[in-house]
């Protein structure tokens, strides 16, 4: 019978506890095609840039962003859950003292003369509780909390990755900003020492009133460009603050520093071939939604132990006595021990319920992880496109740069010979104004284009 009972424990025991999942298979590209620089192994892959502002904006961030210092703040609950359910699994100790006084009723049929109705109580223990994790739903709530930390700190480092990643976008879009700022203004102010000479010939009589107003109204448009980049400035700049999580007297009142010298140069391509795709599942998205998969599973186990007998073991050792002086006399000790089981038999369905609503959340995870690769996967080919095609529009925009400024270099010539007109100058002028401004934006989408690669590779 003994063999029998303990044939049936042992099967219970192991119906209850399955065995640990395995992340679900994926199927990935086998490699990237060359070799991924080594320069980012530290994860500070923003020196790529070579910037030491940008250095010190980014190590800013990281020190003083509200949305990390969110994170980090569910990464330590995360971890005092952790040691809440563990704590579960180990027993419980407390002390208890109290003091009692009663007095009965003398109309009851209980009473008996010579019995006092009046008597105090005071009693002093400690005591002991712990449930034996038979079935495994302690250790079950424990593994959930640990996948949720684990996730937690993903969550964290991919928030650290999102926003080193901003700061640098933001950081080269602000620079480009001032480039353009200042590309513009020079143009008015040669457009305006024109233009004053331009009055001069006009009194001269040498040229029209109609070419003397066309010529106003090309250098107020060129000037019309600065409010709407002085804005765009403006506004970048404020985000990039928010960004830093500076205070909203900083925000308001001071300024972001960054390089003065604006560097035209194209940045080196950065291609992560021959690197395993495996790789990529180390991207913080994709172990936090892995370890939410594991927390989910871990909570199947926990709602179906429910299932199963709870077993709680409890002990008490103290004193207790009628009169306060003897609480600690020989007699007036006690000591408890006491063993219960609970066999759930009918709640209504409740318990069947939770174990399905445990099941579907796993569903739902191990969806949301599917998605997450694939989202990745997706954001490194958008990255490396753009990077190539970020590249190819900077080299298109240099070469429109050299060809309009020849141009604007032989439509001077043609008007200081007579053969074209002013406005044949300005129109060369504006093109080849446009042309610059396209090409720093389109520098700043190639390094725009690094800092999303690396964002997507995980840093």
């Amino acid at each position: 019978m003994r063999r029998i009972l303990l044939s049936s424990f042992a099967l219970l025991t192991a119906c209850a506890t399955p065995p640990p999942p395995q992340p679900p298979k994926v199927e990935l590209p086998t490699a990237w095609k060359e070799t991924a620089p080594a320069f980012a192994e530290d994860g500070r892959w923003w020196r790529i840039y070579q910037d030491g502002e940008l250095d010190k904006l980014v190590d800013e961030a990281v020190a003083q962003n509200t949305d990390l210092v969110i994170a980090a703040a569910r990464v330590d609950e995360a971890r005092a859950l952790v040691a809440d359910a563990r704590g579960a699994q180990m027993p419980t100790v407390d002390a208890r003292a109290g003091a009692q006084r009663q007095q009965n009723s003398r109309s009851t049929a209980n009473f008996f003369p010579g019995i006092p109705t009046q008597y105090s109580d005071y009693r002093a223990s400690l005591n002991v509780s712990w449930e034996v994790d038979v079935f495994g739903r302690l250790r079950a709530t424990a593994s959930a909390a640990r996948a949720d930390l684990q996730a937690s700190e993903a969550a964290r480092d991919g928030v650290r990755l999102a926003l080193a990643a901003q700061v640098t976008k933001s950081y080269f879009a602000l620079r480009a900003f001032d480039e353009q700022l200042a590309m513009t203004r020079r143009n008015v102010s040669l457009r305006e020492e024109a233009l004053v000479l331009q009055h001069k010939r006009y009194d001269g009589g040498v040229i029209s009133e109609y070419d003397l107003r066309q010529l106003e109204a090309e250098t107020a448009s060129v000037r019309a460009q600065l409010p709407p980049l002085e804005r765009s400035r403006d506004q970048e700049e404020a985000a990039l603050a928010v960004l830093l999580g500076r205070s909203p007297k900083l925000i308001f009142e001071a300024s972001v520093s960054r390089t003065e010298i604006f560097d035209q140069s194209l940045h080196a391509a950065v291609l992560p071939a021959g690197m395993p795709s495996e790789l990529l599942l180390r991207r913080p998205d994709l172990v936090e939604a892995e370890r939410r998969l594991a927390a989910a599973n871990a909570r199947i186990e926990a709602a179906r132990a429910d299932l199963f007998p709870s077993i709680v073991l409890t002990g008490a050792a103290g004193r207790e006595s009628a009169a306060l002086s003897n609480l600690f006399s020989g007699p007036a000790s006690l000591w408890l021990f006491a063993a219960s089981l609970t066999q759930p038999i009918f709640a209504g369905g409740r318990l069947e319920a939770r174990t399905e609503a445990a099941r579907a959340r796993e569903r739902a995870a191990l969806a949301q992880y599917q998605k997450s690769i694939q989202n990745a996967f997706s954001e490194v080919r958008t990255a490396l496109s753009g990077q190539t095609r970020s590249r190819e529009s900077f080299e298109a925009e240099s070469a429109r740069e050299q060809a309009l400024a020849q141009s604007l270099r032989l439509a001077r010539l043609r008007y200081q010979n007579g053969i074209a007109s002013q406005l044949d100058v300005i129109d060369a002028e504006r093109g080849l104004l446009a042309a610059r401004i396209a090409r720093i934006e389109a520098l700043r989408s190639q390094r725009a284009a690094i800092a999303d690669l690396f964002r997507a590779l995980g840093g």
